[in-house]
């Protein structure tokens, strides 16, 4: 196959990274906001369009390996730092309006079926009305993609291979032949990252657990509580939430599942529901892995891929998508100078750092929780059990609810 090089691109984010697209385009420079409100104050010379520029975002190409924005998939559960993130991005009242809001999370055991714990949702944290909604992958996607200008983002584009070019510039080879030339390179191409490869991040490791995970739709409607249910027990557990009021999401690890589940199962198509090996990626690795290096970084699961005891995989991406589009709008934007050359170099170089510091322990803190959250449900030994049953549940559940108190910031702080 020939190969052929297209025009160079400022930033390139590869894979599934709408929400740092979408942040970079509403980046607002703080300084350049000022100039135009300053300017404006002292005789108006500067036109409208001189004014856009200073103010505006900037621009980025996603490359999605699809060849069209992928509908299918599951659900996230959606936390309140995941609406903070979502907020931060301006479209949080859109995916509110589609999702119900669960009224409290109920853990419960398997064996027994005695409710071990039982949290309230309808209070509030950091001053504000707490949230959950079980929001659809395909809804999220679209909402984002509805926001980014057209062109944004480039389908049938899976990356193969990254090349170092003189002058720092990342070439990018992708199946179909073609080359791109990126000046920012942003990996957010999940589990098997080619980004995260390139940069020497550690492979992520089995857990030793597997689970499936569905959508059961209701074109009726269901009689399913706004709750979010999980049940516990020897080396299995189970969960389901309404998104809205036709679709429930439900996922379960192996062994012998409630009536509940099977009623669930058999609601779903059979290849809408595959089964997947648990991986994450160590958190002792992320102690000193290389998050940045230059201009590249990673974001979303190429960066801190978890098993999903947390509720918390999807919420962290978007996380990612604001403080990386803080970080790096400034350093595009602050300088004032978009022409290039070794100034900007340096504060691309020192905005990238500044995200992966603040990332770093974060997801640190993410991926150690949800594994020792999810080992301790689901465990099989005699002890473990017996603690869980009497009195560890309780402790996770809060656990699962303090690890949503978190705010990523907005785009300009």
């Amino acid at each position: 196959m020939q190969q052929q090089e297209d025009s160079g691109e400022d930033i390139v984010i590869v894979g599934a990274g709408l929400a740092v697209a979408l942040g970079l385009h509403r980046y607002v420079c703080p300084q350049a906001a000022s100039v135009v409100s300053c300017v404006g104050l002292v005789g108006g010379w500067l036109s409208d369009s001189h004014c856009v520029f200073l103010a505006r975002g900037v621009g980025s190409v996603v490359l999605e390996s699809s060849p069209a924005l992928r509908a299918s998939g599951f659900a996230f559960a959606m936390w309140p730092n995941a609406f903070r993130a979502l907020d931060a991005l301006g479209v949080g009242d859109k995916i509110r309006k589609l999702h119900v809001q669960a009224q409290a999370l109920r853990v419960a055991s398997s064996s027994t079926g005695a409710v071990a714990r039982e949290l309230d949702f309808s209070g509030k944290q950091g001053g504000a009305p707490f949230e959950f909604r079980c929001v659809r992958r395909d809804v999220l996607l679209k909402v984002l993609e509805a926001e980014l200008p057209r062109g944004t983002i480039r389908y049938s584009s899976k990356i193969v291979s990254i090349d170092q070019q003189h002058g720092d510039s990342k070439i990018i080879h992708l199946t179909d032949g073609s080359i791109l030339r990126a000046k920012v390179l942003i990996g957010c191409d999940g589990i098997n990252s080619v980004v995260s490869k390139w940069l020497g991040l550690a492979k992520p490791s089995y857990s030793g657990r597997s689970a499936t995970r569905g959508l059961a739709h209701y074109p009726d409607g269901h009689v399913f509580q706004p709750k979010f249910l999980q049940f516990f027990g020897h080396g299995f557990r189970f969960g389901y939430v309404p998104c809205n009021a036709n679709d429930v999401y439900w996922f379960y690890t192996w062994c012998p599942v409630p009536a509940e589940a099977l009623e669930l199962v058999q609601s779903s198509e059979v290849s809408d529901a595959p089964a997947a090996p648990l991986r994450f990626r160590s958190p002792f690795s992320l102690l000193f892995a290389k998050i940045s290096k230059g201009n590249v970084c990673v974001a979303g699961d190429a960066l801190h891929p978890m098993t999903p005891d947390l509720g918390q995989g999807g919420c962290a991406a978007l996380e990612d998508g604001v403080v990386l589009a803080r970080c790096l709008g400034e350093a595009i934007l602050g300088g004032g100078d978009r022409a290039g050359g070794v100034a900007e170099k340096k504060r691309i170089e020192s905005g990238l750092r500044k995200y992966a510091g603040i990332r770093r322990w974060r997801s640190i803190e993410l991926v150690g929780t949800a594994y020792v959250v999810g080992f301790l449900q689901q465990s099989s030994n005699t002890i473990v059990s017996f603690l869980r049953e009497k009195f560890l549940s309780g402790m996770l559940a809060r656990r699962l609810v303090k690890m949503s108190n978190y705010d990523c910031g907005t785009l300009s702080r």
